[in-house]
């Protein structure tokens, strides 16, 4: 089957395109300077992406709380639930700014399995673009 990986970055070009659709000023929230690249190992029936939050018992395996920190990723923002051929489906179980997918700014149903692959781009937040590949890193 192989192992999977989310490949998460800083994505100007997504973010530029929520900031242009929303009309949000980019004052407000402005693009990370340095965001570095991260590669988490996908493991385990479902992998929680949101922000870590001690008081609300929330530790996502996908921490985008890390700096620099997302500020439209909710702290339970979407799951990825292992599939039992391998794959993933992705679930938005309620996030204030939703989830994306592949370059699209029109957001998944919420609480909906959406089957999610290899090169597939889930798009979180204000610019957190988190890539799927399975075998590893590319």
């Amino acid at each position: 089957m192989g192992t999977w990986v989310a490949e998460v970055v800083a994505d100007r070009a997504y973010y530029e395109r929520v900031i242009t659709e929303n009309g949000h000023d980019p004052a407000d929230v402005p693009f990370p300077p340095y965001a570095p690249d991260r590669v988490i190992p996908l493991t385990g029936a479902q992998v929680l992406i949101g922000r870590r939050s001690l008081s609300r018992g929330t530790s996502p395996q996908i921490d985008l709380r890390e700096p620099p920190e997302d500020p439209g990723v909710s702290h339970v923002h979407a799951v990825l639930l292992a599939r039992p051929d391998g794959t993933w489906n992705l679930v938005d179980p309620g996030s204030v700014n939703r989830t994306c997918l592949n370059g699209s700014t029109e957001p998944i149903p919420l609480n909906v399995e959406v089957p999610v692959g290899d090169g597939h781009r889930i798009h979180v937040g204000a610019w957190t673009t988190i890539t799927l590949r399975r075998g590893g890193a590319s």
